[in-house]
């Protein structure tokens, strides 16, 4: 499905960002992997072991990196890049605080890096993908975004949801739908995908209350949500655009 395809994945060290590399590789297509982390960019690269796998650093909320990463990105393998996927989720020290401890510069950092982040890269790929005669960028969303949090799933828990990822999840959710409607007829596409919680060592009750709210699984694992971000960067969704997949075992519902 990925045959002839260039992908740069922001944020690609990341958990849904390596499950995306491994997946692009499997089904043909050629990556190259974006993060901030050096170390666990390289760890990546090292261990798909691929030709078709570069890691590159950068910095998702500078301009002159993004724009630098773009013309390094092509020149990795001497042609255009035709796909993007925007998984760079940098977080301020303040990130997480309960909706009465949040500080106004914390949010000011996390609204500027994430949802601003997700606008200036848009225009940056977008800007080179109409020098190239078009491209497809998908950017990540949550289930936060999508709907409010169910508060009853922390109780018991250290955990929270904060007010600003669900305000930068809606936002990225309206930024896609505006950039696709902006360069309607260009040969642009934008897309969205929302994934429901991902597991990353969350306590048991709140993983049991989680489930609660689900079809089957509760919740999913990166590489569950490869399958829908591969459709979304293939030509089997060519006429898919400006909309937000939601996978989530039915968390919404």
């Amino acid at each position: 499905m990925m045959k002839n395809k260039v992908v740069l994945i922001t944020g690609g060290a990341g958990r849904i960002g390596s499950s995306l590399s491994r997946a692009i590789l499997e089904s043909g297509g050629r990556v190259i992997i974006s993060d901030k982390d050096s170390s666990k960019g390289k760890a990546l690269e090292e261990e798909l072991s691929a030709t078709e796998a570069v890691f590159l650093e950068s910095d998702t909320t500078n301009i002159q990196s993004i724009d630098s990463l773009i013309l390094k990105s092509e020149e990795i393998f001497n042609e255009p890049i035709n796909c993007s996927v925007h998984c760079a989720y940098p977080t301020s020290s303040g990130w997480g605080s309960s909706f009465e401890k949040l500080k106004p510069e914390n949010l000011k950092e996390d609204l500027y890096s994430q949802l601003g982040g997700a606008i200036i890269f848009s225009q940056r790929i977008i800007d080179y993908f109409l020098k190239h005669g078009g491209g497809n960028l998908v950017h990540i969303s949550s289930i936060q975004g999508v709907t409010t949090p169910k508060f009853d799933q922390y109780e018991g828990t250290q955990m929270n949801s904060p007010i600003e990822y669900s305000a930068i999840k809606s936002g990225v959710i309206a930024v896609t739908k505006y950039v696709a409607k902006y360069y309607k007829n260009r040969n642009i596409r934008v897309n969205c995908l929302s994934p429901g919680g991902i597991q990353d060592g969350q306590p048991e009750i709140f993983l049991e209350n989680y489930a609660k709210n689900c079809n089957s699984k509760g919740m999913l694992d990166s590489d569950d949500l490869t399958g829908a971000l591969i459709f979304l960067l293939s030509d089997s969704s060519q006429f898919v655009n400006g909309q937000n997949i939601i996978v989530d075992d039915g968390w919404t519902l």
